[in-house]
């Protein structure tokens, strides 16, 4: 008779049912690698998949193009001089003259 073993739950509630997308898009990290390919073909068909470590969570695999869409990398300017040109201020005239302010007395 083949032995069942249980996953501890170390003091973590079990996740809401409403929380959980689908029981497969969460991977033990032990299987996550063993079955690599399959978890990086779902994260690019069906979405994020989140692998834990010992029940605890861990990582998310997800596709390039939702990473991008997170990061925003693909809107982000190449450098600091390129993020000036773009910006909404361009030819706005700002005055940036202040006056002095010698600060005030304090008795101590």
């Amino acid at each position: 008779m083949p032995k069942i073993l249980k996953t501890p739950n170390r003091g973590f509630p079990p996740p809401a049912a409403s929380s959980l997308k689908a029981a497969s898009d969460f991977w033990q990290i032990q299987t996550a690698k063993a079955r690599f390919s399959e978890v990086f073909r779902r994260a690019r068909t069906e979405g994020p998949q989140r692998i834990t470590r010992q029940g605890k969570d861990g990582v998310v695999m997800l596709a390039e193009e939702q990473y991008e869409r997170l990061v925003g990398k693909s809107h982000q300017p190449k450098n600091l001089v390129q993020f000036f040109r773009q910006s909404p201020l361009v030819g706005v005239e700002l005055d940036l003259k202040r006056d002095r302010d010698a600060g005030r007395d304090i008795d101590l």
